[in-house]
């Protein structure tokens, strides 16, 4: 699988505006979240993963704090998952995962930054079998079998495994997640994760040239601004320069 998740463009937070916006993604991520499968992290371990991931991001806490009160509550806002895919800039394809409290006006900004891109949006299913849906962990570490018999032992469905430089990266469906995590800090103690989530790993690559990287540039940055747009995968593969 090589590095591919590695190789996700992400929105860098670079202005104060731009921290806003993945504060807001990350504080409803986690109250969905939270709200979904407990409040507790020792017991919900996606949230905590995901928690571990807003602290390295340098989410502040009171934002952190602040939606798993929220998810205490019996009221809050009803969010909900959709996903959209289609073919981006260069005929690339793409996975938009959003959290939406209204899927009517997602939609309709999802499709608009398709359309603003001479890019298609598509029905589920269009791309997505084009993808490995993955869950992820690299951590420090050299003894690739050892890790393999924890995974083993837990009965986890482990897709690969990579050792490279003192880091192990572990691959797994994403319905393993929650198990895959368990076995890794019961047969390791506390490990810190350099890659902790899930993700959408294509399984070919599409190059992406001449006019259609600025387009495809254009395409993921609108879409990154959509508040309720959570995570943007795709196969483009983009020239060195870009």
């Amino acid at each position: 699988m090589g590095r591919a998740f590695q190789n996700r463009k992400e929105s860098m937070a670079k202005t104060a505006d731009a921290k806003t916006k993945v504060y807001s993604k990350y504080g409803r991520e986690i109250y969905v979240c939270a709200k979904s499968g407990g409040t507790d992290p020792s017991g919900n371990l996606t949230l905590r993963g995901l928690i571990d991931k807003a602290k390295k991001d340098q989410v502040p806490s009171h934002v952190i704090d602040k939606a798993i009160d929220k998810a205490k509550g019996s009221g809050g806002e009803d969010f909900s998952a959709a996903r959209y895919e289609g073919f981006g800039p260069g005929n690339c394809m793409v996975i938009v995962e959003c959290l939406t409290d209204n899927p009517n006006r997602t939609f309709g900004d999802v499709r608009g930054c398709f359309t603003k891109t001479k890019s298609k949006i598509g029905t589920q299913g269009t791309v997505s079998h084009m993808f490995d849906h993955c869950a992820i962990f690299a951590f420090a570490g050299d003894d690739e079998e050892a890790v393999l018999e924890a995974l083993m032992e837990a009965d986890v469905d482990v897709t690969d495994i990579e050792s490279e430089e003192g880091r192990i990266t572990v691959f797994a469906p994403h319905t393993d997640y929650a198990k895959a995590k368990q076995a890794l800090l019961d047969a390791f103690g506390e490990l810190e994760f350099e890659a902790d989530e899930i993700q959408f790993l294509p399984q070919t690559h599409t190059p992406v040239e001449g006019d259609d990287v600025a387009m495809f540039e254009k395409f993921i940055d609108m879409l990154n601004d959509l508040d309720d747009v959570q995570n943007v995968y795709h196969n483009a593969e983009l020239p060195e320069s870009a």
